[in-house]
């Protein structure tokens, strides 16, 4: 056998090895893990959401209103992590 009829038989081993393996890949059916339900959990009543909500509808106006004012500083401690309201010598 001469080197040419050689690298012609390596050549066609290989592509049916990988034939043969593709389609073996492809007719696996992969196991999916059982996942638990997801569940959503509804939170409880926010007031402090709803009258967010109330302000927002408000739009414009509510810069005048002096709940949404109050909401809004709530809003702004609540995020920053505070407690309490910041007393006159911590300013603005």
């Amino acid at each position: 056998m001469d080197s040419k009829m050689l690298a012609r038989i390596g050549a066609i081993v290989f592509v049916a090895i990988a034939i043969t393996t593709t389609a073996i890949q492809m007719t696996r059916k992969e196991d999916v893990p059982a996942q638990a339900p997801t569940r959503l959990i509804q939170p409880d009543r926010d007031p402090l959401r709803e009258g967010q909500r109330r302000c927002q509808q408000l739009g414009a106006k509510a810069v005048d209103d002096a709940e949404c004012l109050r909401l809004w500083a709530e809003t702004r401690d609540r995020f920053l992590g505070r407690t309490s309201a910041p007393t006159a010598s911590e300013g603005r």
